[in-house]
């Protein structure tokens, strides 16, 4: 019999792994995004391929696990607000990787636990002390690091994309906070796939573009990928603690840069490097604030 120690460590070390194995699954989706982009691809158009054969993974998914009772929901506007500002921030993203090198346009996504802090206490009017509040303008000097705000060295268009993207990123985490409560993470997933599809190919119809077989079959992997990255990111918040797992979602900043050097040959500039560390840490420090709140929330009398 395993002791309970160990078998919270072998948990915790599972989790890791697959929050580990999500970002190398969204590295990679942003390096594909990225390429098939500049090879003509429209931002709607990939949404649509992302959003589309994402369910491949994800139908597998819910028919071995939670069977499909689990699509039956009790919040369908819900659904809708959180799938609007994700696909804002799926957009943008998308958008900000045709400006950016690969490793920026990651970079920028940090700010988005930031951005959370913030709307948490504007829209949910949740205590955010002063360490929190602290940690949070902390982290924006990190995002002006990156973005360099000098003359003929900031890329207005990318930057603005990416901070978009990360603005969506935040308010879609807050929405889901608020439709959790009732709503399984299944749920969530599949009706956010469904709207990317949706919005993705009817806006496409308007403006498609027939990508080539290489671009076709890149285009394809992107969804595949990124649904296998959002199971990923599923079953690593079902095995271990938010608390263990998260932190390591900064590995992705590593997988980038990889990625971007060797099909682009970037090489990060010294200040987005700097810049995302300070946002890192920023982010990771919060985490810690809000885990220290809720224990103390659920702390016995």
């Amino acid at each position: 019999m395993i002791a309970p120690t160990h078998a919270a460590h072998h948990r915790n070390g599972l989790g890791i792994a697959y929050r580990m194995a999500a970002m190398v699954c969204v590295a990679l989706l942003s390096a594909a995004v990225k390429w098939a982009g500049h090879r003509g691809a429209p931002v709607f158009e990939m949404v649509f391929f992302r959003s589309a054969f994402a369910f491949v993974p994800i139908l597998a998914y819910i028919a071995r696990t939670t069977g499909f009772t689990v699509l039956k929901t009790k919040l369908p506007l819900g659904h809708l607000h959180r799938s609007v500002v994700g696909l804002i921030g799926m957009t943008c993203s998308f958008s900000a990787l045709q400006h950016l090198a690969l490793t920026e346009a990651t970079a920028f996504t940090f700010a988005a636990p930031l951005f959370m802090t913030a709307l948490s206490a504007l829209m949910l009017h949740e205590p955010v002390g002063r360490h929190r509040w602290g940690a949070v303008i902390v982290g924006f000097i990190g995002v002006l690091i990156m973005v360099r705000p000098e003359p003929g060295h900031m890329n207005v268009v990318g930057v603005a994309f990416g901070l978009t993207a990360a603005l969506g990123s935040a308010l879609a985490m807050v929405q889901i906070r608020q439709i959790a409560v009732t709503e399984k993470g299944a749920t969530i997933v599949f009706y956010f796939t469904l709207a990317g599809t949706v919005l993705g190919g009817v806006v496409s119809i308007f403006h498609w573009v027939t990508p080539d077989p290489l671009t076709l079959a890149v285009l394809i992997a992107s969804g595949l990928v990124g649904g296998v990255g959002q199971l990923f990111l599923t079953e690593a918040i079902r095995v271990a603690p938010v608390g263990v797992v998260a932190p390591f979602d900064y590995s992705q900043l590593i997988w980038a840069t990889g990625l971007g050097y060797l099909v682009w040959g970037e090489l990060p500039h010294a200040a987005t490097l700097a810049g995302a560390m300070v946002v890192a840490a920023s982010g990771i420090y919060i985490l810690h604030r809000e885990l220290l709140r809720f224990r103390r929330a659920t702390a016995p009398a």
